[in-house]
């Protein structure tokens, strides 16, 4: 993330891809969310899924580890180039998570981030707040994840 004044409606980013793989998705059904259907290909197979799923907190948690690496990378080149790096976050929340289509084991989605608003903060003048809409669309370019994020992000004049 730029300084919030920087940042322009409009603007989009791509996160990055991963791949859902059988035994990932299992391991973290096993951790966070163990129902069948993500846990057992045989008992998958039964469900409406027709086969192993990733869970949707699964999908989540790709997203916010690719967001927080492009941040990274964005923040890394700035420092390389001897700018200064604006503050980022908490997020005050998000809305409207939506698991459209189901993750199956083998299926890669790529995830992507478009600005779709901004706010200088009434209560907090050193900070703004920008909201995007964050998406994982598949291989066949099926929107599968999406919701609307907001964070926090530093003003230049702080």
């Amino acid at each position: 993330m730029r300084f919030f004044e920087d940042v322009d409606v409009g603007d989009e980013e791509a996160l990055g891809s991963h791949t859902f793989m059988a035994p990932e998705i299992i391991a973290f059904a096993r951790a966070w969310d163990p129902q069948p259907f993500h846990l057992d290909a045989a008992a998958a197979a039964r469900t409406h899924f027709g086969g192993l799923v990733a869970s949707g907190w699964h999908t989540a948690a790709i997203w916010s580890r690719l967001h927080a690496a492009a941040q990274a990378r964005l923040h890394g080149q700035m420092r390389a180039r001897g700018e200064r790096v604006p503050r980022v976050g908490p997020s005050p929340g998000f809305r409207d998570l939506q698991w459209l289509k189901p993750v199956h084991a083998g299926d890669t989605l790529s995830f992507a981030s478009k600005v779709t608003a901004k706010k200088p903060s009434a209560s907090r003048p050193e900070w703004g707040l920008v909201f995007s809409h964050e998406t994982g669309t598949n291989q066949y370019g099926r929107l599968v994840f999406a919701f609307t994020n907001c964070v926090f992000v530093e003003r230049q004049e702080a």
